[in-house]
Formats: structure tokens, C-alpha cells, sequence
């Protein structure tokens, strides 16, 4: 499977699960679909912060990885500077 085929899968799904969360009580609704945004932030944030910071490791400038990741050069360099604090903070 493509990965274009697989983002297009995904979105469908998460689509389906929102659409599911339709016949739900409000509070119980918008409790599920906070988790479902909460959770999806922390796995893609962490994904696209490994990504930038692989690219960077290969030589890749702030303005080229901005570029490629959907960000300013500004916040990128914010980014990996906040996940090496993070990482140092692990050490």
C-alpha cells in the first residue's frame, strides 16, 4: 500500500469515528474526540520532531526541513531545541 493510500485510510477512519461519535451525548462526545485530537498531536508531533530531527542530522537546513515539514525555519529550530531539552532532561 502506498503511503498516500495509507494516510487516505487513516483519515477514513478517523473520519468514521467521528462521524460515530454523532449519536453520543455531547459531554461524551466531545470527551472522546479530545482524546482521539490529544493522542493523534503526541503520535504525529513525536513522528514529525524524529523527522525533522533526521533530516537535520543529514545535513538538511532549517529552511529546507521548514519546507518540507509545513513549518517556519523559526519553528523548527524551536522544535529541536525544545526535544533536545527533553532528551537531555531523559539522560
Amino acid at each position: 500500500m502506498s503511503s498516500d493510500a495509507m494516510v487516505r485510510e487513516l483519515t477514513a477512519d478517523v473520519a468514521h469515528f467521528c462521524a460515530h461519535t454523532r449519536t453520543l451525548a455531547p459531554g461524551q462526545r466531545l470527551r472522546l474526540i479530545t482524546e482521539l485530537r490529544n493522542g493523534l498531536e503526541r503520535v504525529t508531533g513525536q513522528a514529525l520532531d524524529e523527522g525533522m530531527q533526521a533530516a537535520r542530522s543529514q545535513g538538511g537546513g532549517l529552511r529546507r526541513v521548514g519546507e518540507a515539514a509545513g513549518l517556519s525555519h523559526e519553528k523548527v529550530r524551536y522544535r529541536l531545541a525544545q526535544n533536545d531539552l527533553r532528551n537531555g532532561a531523559d539522560r
